[in-house]
């Protein structure tokens, strides 16, 4: 029999000195990197504080494990449970700390700007890289701990030998999640979209909002989230609205009669468009677009710096084109025109139009 007091003695005594010196240590590491100097640090001490926590006892209990004196068998069971546990928090550190490049980059790279076309890139790359990291950190952890089971160590030693990752992605690519994750480092790439992006995918008019590993997230216009995957922008065609840049032309078609002043409307228009706050002072134009047998189409086309201004302006545009011809040129609005045939007074015979080359009688 092994002494279970001194052994759970040592076993507390060391997980209190393993969580007293994170703390000790972390707080004057925290102290000495004070200042915007020391951005690298902090982000490093503000990601790894947590896994931290969970390496330094686990670690400090499996050094500790020759000094308590406890039997093989028990021994080599906390020994196993131990190395188990310190994998997988080892694995959380490396994934934790690889959120350091998001805290570095991303910060310098805002999306709340007006042109933020190099920041979408930037953070699409992100956070494709970060998820593909996290993939392969948690399979090599899986391989790991696999291999500390000496029934399931050849199914671990196979996980990690042969080809490697890419041998094990271009073993599963016929499955749709591996197929997705596939997509999805081709998309970080070649960058089809990225992070805020305007779209049109399905007849649904949004914004890029999150790109996952195997899937995007498109915030509709309307506040729905449309859930596609990733492998979708790869194989199928879309509209992109900011794929080179932000700025768009918006166009607004008016119906309207064939006496409308189109000079005054056209001059309306250029009003319309200096006073709005979401004209960018570039396109202001109106032209006839089309005849009918009736009215005449017209096309005012106005340019903005992104979509949602052009969207404001648009609309704006054709309140305000519509308001001007209610009250100052009402005869110019869309009417229909019926010809009606009048019939002759009763004794009087209908005058017909004459024959070409006939003489009129006297």
């Amino acid at each position: 029999m092994f002494p279970i007091d001194r052994t759970l003695e040592i076993t507390l005594a060391v997980v209190v000195a393993m969580v007293g010196a994170h703390w000790v240590g972390g707080a004057l590491l925290r102290r000495s990197v004070r200042g915007p100097g020391h951005r690298v640090s902090q982000a490093v001490l503000r990601r790894s504080s947590r896994p931290l926590l969970a390496v330094l006892p686990f670690a400090g209990l499996e050094i500790s494990l020759a000094g308590i004196g406890l039997p093989t068998a028990v021994a080599s069971i906390l020994l196993h449970v131990f190395g188990v546990t310190l994998i997988l928090a080892a694995a959380w550190l490396v994934v934790s700390l690889s959120y350091v490049l998001d805290d570095l980059v991303l910060s310098r790279y805002r999306l709340d700007v007006d042109d933020n076309l190099h920041a979408r890139q930037v953070h699409t790359q992100i956070q494709v890289l970060r998820r593909v990291t996290t993939v392969v950190v948690s399979v090599v952890a899986v391989s790991l701990v696999l291999l500390t089971f000496p029934t399931a160590r050849s199914a671990g030693a196979g996980l990690l030998a042969s080809a490697g990752l890419v041998g094990l992605l271009a073993g599963v690519a016929a499955r749709p999640a591996a197929a997705n994750v596939v997509a999805g480092l081709q998309l970080a790439a070649s960058q089809p979209i990225r992070v805020d992006d305007v779209v049109v995918v399905e007849g649904h008019w949004g914004r890029i909002e999150q790109i996952g590993l195997t899937f995007v997230v498109v915030r509709v216009w309307d506040l729905r989230r449309l859930v596609v995957p990733i492998s979708y922008f790869i194989e199928n065609p879309f509209e992109n609205w900011t794929k080179s840049s932000s700025e768009i032309l918006g166009w607004v078609h008016l119906e309207v009669d064939y006496t409308a002043p189109v000079d005054r409307l056209r001059a309306r228009l250029r009003e319309i468009a200096q006073k709005s706050p979401d004209w960018d002072g570039d396109v202001c134009n109106l032209q006839v677009t089309n005849l009918g047998p009736e009215t005449m189409q017209l096309r005012a086309l106005v340019s903005s710096q992104d979509s949602s201004r052009s969207w404001n302006l648009q609309c704006e545009v054709r309140e305000k084109l519509v308001a001007f011809l209610q009250e100052q040129y009402p005869e110019a609005l869309p009417h229909r025109r019926d010809h009606v045939a009048v019939s002759p007074a009763r004794g009087q015979v209908p005058s017909r139009p004459a024959r070409p080359g006939a003489v009129p009688v006297g």
